[in-house]
């Protein structure tokens, strides 16, 4: 008896369990969430959905079996690529480390997804990636070595003009692009001799206008001091020097030797 309802309740769960994965086969249920745009495609049909897919947003019922949901995020995308080399004009290799954000035009959408049939990740590191790759390398070998190092700016310029006139004629909406770009450390290290040298020049210029402007210093000192020596030298009459002479004696006569004298003899 026991065995026999054993039974039955085994069947009744399989028969359950069936039952689920038939209707879940069958039937399903999906929130498009806001910042997404929904895409439903058929994949019964004629054109097996190369050619039926249409726009859907909130909750969306479904057959599995027979309708497949894309989802695409239309808010801002930033993808941090791998490094990778470009070649300046006369063959020197640049490191770039770029950084891109963009985001997804909501009515381009199903265009995307019937072109290329590939999430948005897919499209990242598939699509996407040449784009970007194509256009570093492109712009960058039309820039000599030392141009692409004192042009950064219109090398960036050139770039991002360049994927906003591919991108958006797809429906990528560029937004921001980081470069992160880098010479060659043969490069780099001419540069920083280049520096050195000229930082060098500047000092031993400057040494030497101080050292310039020292000895016009000291030729202008020498020259005021003179000239205050031939003033004093000129006031020193005999008459000055005798009345120093008295301001400074202490009225004592030497014990030996000529006794000196005091005034000029007026009579000679």
């Amino acid at each position: 008896m026991f065995s026999k309802k054993l039974r039955i309740i085994l069947f009744t769960v399989l028969l359950l369990g069936l039952g689920v994965y038939l209707f879940r086969m069958f039937l399903a249920v999906e929130r498009i969430e806001a910042g997404f745009v929904g895409i439903r495609v058929n994949l019964v049909g004629s054109n097996k959905g190369v050619d039926d897919i249409t726009e859907v947003t909130g909750w969306v019922v479904y057959m599995p079996l027979f309708t497949a949901i894309h989802e695409f995020p239309s808010y801002t995308q930033v993808k941090d690529y791998e490094p990778f080399v470009v070649n300046a004009k006369d063959g020197s290799e640049f490191s770039v480390d770029p950084i891109f954000s963009y985001y997804v035009d909501s009515k381009a959408v199903p265009r995307i997804f019937r072109q290329y049939r590939r999430t948005l990740p897919e499209l990242e590191n598939g699509y996407l990636k040449n784009v970007v790759y194509d256009c570093y390398r492109i712009v960058a070998n039309r820039y000599p070595s030392d141009s692409l190092m004192s042009n950064r700016q219109a090398f960036e310029d050139e770039v991002q003009s360049r994927l906003v006139e591919i991108l958006g004629a797809e429906g990528f909406i560029y937004q921001q692009l980081t470069s992160n770009l880098r010479p060659p450390q043969s490069l780099k290290d001419a540069i920083d001799a280049k520096n050195k040298t000229t930082q060098e020049a500047i000092q031993a210029e400057n040494r030497l206008r101080q050292a310039e402007a020292d000895a016009k210093a000291k030729i202008i000192t020498a020259e005021a001091e003179k000239k205050v020596n031939d003033l004093k030298a000129s006031a020193l009459t005999p008459l000055i020097i005798q009345q120093m002479f008295i301001e400074k004696w202490d009225g004592k006569l030497p014990v030996y030797g000529e006794t000196p004298h005091l005034f000029k003899d007026a009579t000679k």
